[in-house]
């Protein structure tokens, strides 16, 4: 039972850095600024819930869709790896993730569901955490990160002004930093298997 409960931590910690809530608030404000407040809520109770389908549905079938592929988890980890390193590397220069040319009924699903909340380092994260900690580790850490996410996005707006654009960029940042270092640890592991 504590094993269960130090991974459930570790797998919550790592996956909400990577879905970085905190970080993507000066984007969802930007996104949904056109919109009433009726409609900015119903935008993000849609990216929640296309959030949770989609890292449900990668978590339970991604071994099935690697035996498809013919790929390891050990190559997944360290292709999802890159991926993550260098989203986190764009974060770092720009200081946020730029999406153009957006509809209002898309935004929820298109970039705030994917792939700002559930990008590859998350998709990444819960494949192989089906792997190494189990289908109920797995679930619970995206319940509880995805619950945490709409509660921080309903009180984005306080925060945001709490922060300020310097504090809010700064925050982005340091978020960029750590899933920089989750991408080195997934690379590093991937590495590891074969070189042993």
């Amino acid at each position: 039972m504590e094993i269960a409960i130090d991974e459930l931590i570790k797998s919550i910690i790592a996956l909400f850095i990577i879905v970085d809530p905190i970080g993507n608030i000066p984007i969802f404000i930007g996104l949904t600024s056109n919109m009433t407040r009726e409609e900015r809520s119903k935008t993000f109770r849609t990216a929640i819930v296309i959030s949770f389908v989609l890292l449900n549905v990668f978590a339970l079938a991604g071994q099935s869709i690697l035996l498809v592929f013919n790929i390891s988890i050990h190559s997944f980890k360290i292709a999802g790896g890159l991926l993550l390193l260098i989203i986190s590397i764009k974060i770092l220069i720009h200081g946020m993730w730029e999406e153009r040319h957006l509809s209002d009924r898309s935004i929820g699903v298109v970039p705030i569901a994917f792939p700002l909340l559930v990008g590859p380092g998350a998709i990444t994260l819960t494949i192989v955490n089906i792997q190494t900690t189990g289908v109920f580790v797995t679930v619970i850490s995206v319940i509880v990160v995805l619950l945490i996410t709409w509660l921080i996005i309903r009180a984005m707006e306080p925060i945001n002004n709490f922060l300020g654009e310097t504090g809010s960029v700064v925050i982005s940042r340091l978020m960029a930093v750590f899933i920089a270092a989750i991408a080195i640890e997934f690379i590093a592991s991937g590495i590891r298997f074969y070189a042993t």
